[in-house]
């Protein structure tokens, strides 16, 4: 596998982490699959949401699997009065990454991330690389790090 974006961006700043590929179902670009594909946890594996503020323009946010966004707290974290999920159509024009491979690193631009806390509970999560089928295992303080993200509380339980 050639390396990413998102790996070189890894790699540059000196930290460590692990590719998991994966056969990707192009009927099913679910966390749920994605994490039993690369045997990880369902919650260990984060989706990256293309969001946009109608103060500061697109925004991004990283969840776990099997969680929803909870739109109104990444609002308030944000400072815009309400935010909503970008159209899938402009995702790939605002990020350069195709739904199902969006990774907080490595888009066309650096935009605002807010990071659910939930996230360093674990010893390691896995992100998307930036392409479809392939995930990176990072550490959460590094991922932080990397992203120059914000952690905050954004997720909530699908019930």
């Amino acid at each position: 596998m050639k390396k990413t974006n998102a790996a070189r961006i890894l790699d540059g700043l000196k930290i460590s982490y692990e590719l998991r590929e994966y056969k990707v179902d192009e009927s099913d670009l679910g966390a749920e699959n994605v994490a039993k594909k690369i045997e990880v946890p369902l919650r260990q594996v984060f989706k990256t949401l293309v969001v946009s503020g109608d103060k500061t323009g697109v925004i991004m946010a990283c969840i776990p699997g099997g969680a929803e966004l909870n739109l109104k707290a990444l609002a308030a974290i944000s400072e815009n009065k309400k935010v909503e999920m970008a159209p899938l159509k402009d995702v790939q024009k605002l990020t350069g990454y195709i739904r199902g491979g969006v990774s907080p690193l490595g888009g066309k631009k650096q935009y605002p991330i807010y990071i659910d806390n939930s996230m360093i509970k674990w010893s390691y999560i896995a992100i998307s690389a930036g392409v479809r089928g392939c995930q990176m295992l990072v550490s959460p303080n590094d991922l932080v790090s990397a992203t120059k993200g914000e952690l905050c509380d954004i997720a909530r339980d699908m019930e």
